[in-house]
């Protein structure tokens, strides 16, 4: 390759050599001239300005701080922002697009991990392993082996909530076991249903017949505690309701008192408010497993962000088209 493009990282800095260790950086730099220990955590400070002026690519990720108006001005040879993590709400403004700079998003490959977790959890919850292991432990007496009705993953229901990456990364580990998924999603039709190889039903009604509910919508103001009272009631005697997408699209007031009726339980990754106060009943119901939003990507799960920015970097100086390109149009119903 003649001339490498110059890259800037635009992020927290401490989650640089996370994203990108020693073997992801190496590959990164084939493509891009960056300098790992220039990070742009603030554009205004003046560094960071001198090297926005010669910067064709900016490769963020999270504690990215908002590119407006004038970091683009400051930026005229910016053809690029490559995101080393989901969501660019938080930072991309409709100026990017007026200026026809790509952006690309590394959130299928976040969508993995949480589609693994989710799987595990399922299958987990189909076989009341939680519960089994709090009451074991509990009582520190088992009756040893023997036959347990009302449990297993022969047939049973899965209600997916919502099409996204994540969903149909689930709707994917979901095939090879004997399970019966649905999916519910406003923007989906049949068609499209059909080629995920699920039925698609009313939120109502994959409520009212799923063993397991698993959300994995985006948060909108559409979708703000969409699953509240009356949904939930909905729910069959037994249910589990997984959620790993935002705590605020489930109503924890109405939750807490399905939990504390022992009619249903719940497995949460995620919660509202996040982090959950420590005098949330969540700690305590023997129905709710709480986790510390540890689906995503973490640990060693984050280099393989580092690596899809580097795989669109190559792409992109290659005259690929970008295989995670962001829809500006879909942004307003996107996580």
């Amino acid at each position: 390759m003649s001339q490498r493009p110059q890259a800037l990282f635009a992020m927290a800095p401490e989650n640089v050599p996370h994203l990108f260790p020693p073997e992801v950086l190496a590959r990164l730099r084939e493509s891009v001239d960056i300098d790992p220990a220039l990070v742009a955590r603030d554009f205004a400070d003046p560094g960071v300005r001198e090297a926005l002026a010669r910067t064709e690519i900016l490769i963020t990720g999270w504690g990215c701080p908002r590119i407006g108006e004038t970091v683009l001005d400051a930026a005229p040879r910016l053809r690029a922002v490559l995101h080393s993590a989901g969501s660019v709400k938080s930072f991309a403004t409709p100026g990017i697009w007026r200026r026809d700079i790509a952006v690309s998003t590394a959130a299928a490959a976040n969508a993995l991990p949480v589609a693994e977790y989710t799987l595990a959890m399922i299958l987990l919850a189909g076989k009341d392993v939680l519960a089994a292991r709090d009451r074991l432990r509990t009582t520190r007496t088992s009756s040893g082996w023997g036959i347990v009705p009302g449990i297993g993953n022969y047939g049973r229901r899965v209600g997916v909530i919502g099409a996204s990456r994540t969903g149909r990364r689930v709707l994917e580990l979901l095939r090879p076991f004997d399970l019966r998924p649905v999916l519910t999603d406003p923007y989906v039709h049949e068609e499209e249903a059909a080629s995920l190889g699920v039925p698609l039903l009313p939120l109502d009604d994959l409520l009212r017949t799923s063993d397991i509910v698993t959300v994995h919508a985006p948060e909108t103001p559409e979708t703000h505690h969409m699953i509240g009272s009356r949904e939930l009631a909905l729910m069959p005697d037994g249910a589990v309701l997984l959620n790993t997408a935002r705590g605020a699209l489930v109503d924890h007031d109405a939750l807490v008192a399905e939990l504390s009726a022992g009619r249903l339980t719940a497995i949460l990754d995620v919660t509202d408010p996040e982090p959950l106060p420590a005098d949330s009943p969540l700690h305590d119901l023997p129905g709710a497993f709480v986790t510390p939003h540890l689906a995503g990507s973490q640990g060693n799960e984050l280099a393989r962000l580092g690596r899809s920015v580097a795989e669109e970097a190559e792409r992109l100086l290659t005259g690929g088209e970008l295989a995670y390109a962001v829809d500006p149009a879909a942004l307003e119903r996107a996580a």
